[in-house]
């Protein structure tokens, strides 16, 4: 395997509550593919070769039954595991259901990522022009570089018309560099207007052109040197909460109120979409097909 060949981490280990089954397997076309499947042919198609998969213990057997034969001699594969209790064992919380969230997700990778990587969600659409971008950046950086990047979408592109989103909504400088990240819980289309939920629980109006990040990161193994401390205090700060989350973004903002790192926005003009509700399955299903009709996509993308 070529050494500069970027890393894919996808995050799968989310049980989709919302959504109300396991989308990560869920199918978007006659053939059976799921969204995860189109990123991983961006993916391969861009040049990453090798997939880490951030999976919980209990459907291990049923991905891998569906991932190891697409990838089989096409790429490196491996199995992480998100579990509630791979965190110091005065914070395991039996009465806790739900992992830990993207940015814990991300630091229990660490030991089988030593590439570039980048890192989605398993469930979201991102596009092929975002994974070209991404590959690009990755590829020209050392793995001891803290140039890392984000890609970048304007949040009318990726808001569900079935109910509200959490978004992290992001602050650009003028040099095109990610300044803050704050995660924004609520947003929701209200009367043909964006609005967003306040600390008070108020709605807010928020800009269509807003940027926001969708979970599509790219970092060089220096990122894990920024969560583990972070990580531990918010356990403690959470002792008792049984649905805190600790997102990646909380990561990011660690690095970027760092001296020594930085975060560069990438832009890609492709549309993201992604299934927060059942509902939106219909729009996803049909947006995959208007791209395999013009040929994007083959109809049987494993063979």
């Amino acid at each position: 395997m070529s050494k500069n060949k970027p890393t894919l981490v996808i995050l799968a280990a989310g049980m989709g509550s919302r959504y109300g089954g396991l989308k990560q397997m869920d199918s978007f076309t006659p053939e059976g593919d799921a969204i995860m499947d189109f990123s991983i042919y961006d993916a391969l198609k861009a040049g990453f070769g090798k997939f880490v998969f951030i999976i919980r213990k209990s459907f291990e057997a049923d991905f891998r039954a569906v991932i190891d034969k697409k990838l089989e001699g096409k790429a490196e594969v491996a199995y992480v595991f998100q579990e509630l209790d791979n965190v110091p064992e005065k914070y395991v919380n039996p009465d806790r259901v739900k992992p830990w969230g993207t940015g814990h997700a991300m630091m229990v990778a660490k030991d089988e990522v030593k590439e570039n990587f980048a890192i989605i969600n398993a469930d979201d659409f991102y596009g092929q022009e975002a994974f070209e971008v991404m590959a690009r950046s990755l590829e020209s950086k050392s793995t001891d570089s803290y140039e890392f990047n984000m890609m970048a979408y304007a949040l009318i592109n990726t808001i569900s018309e079935h109910g509200f989103v959490s978004r992290g909504e992001c602050s650009v400088d003028e040099k095109g560099f990610l300044t803050d990240v704050t995660e924004r819980t609520h947003i929701e289309m209200i009367d043909g207007e964006l609005k967003r939920k306040d600390d008070e629980g108020r709605f807010v109006p928020i800009a269509e052109n807003t940027v926001v990040s969708m979970n599509f990161w790219g970092f060089t193994p220096k990122c894990f040197e920024f969560g583990g401390e972070l990580f531990e205090t918010f356990l403690e700060d959470n002792k008792e909460n049984l649905k805190a989350e600790f997102y990646l973004p909380t990561i990011v903002n660690e690095i970027i109120n760092s001296d020594i790192a930085s975060v560069e926005v990438l832009k890609s003009d492709a549309k993201w979409f992604g299934v927060t509700y059942k509902e939106d399955k219909e729009i996803v299903v049909n947006a995959i097909q208007k791209l395999r009709d013009v040929k994007v996509y083959p109809t049987k993308l494993w063979e």
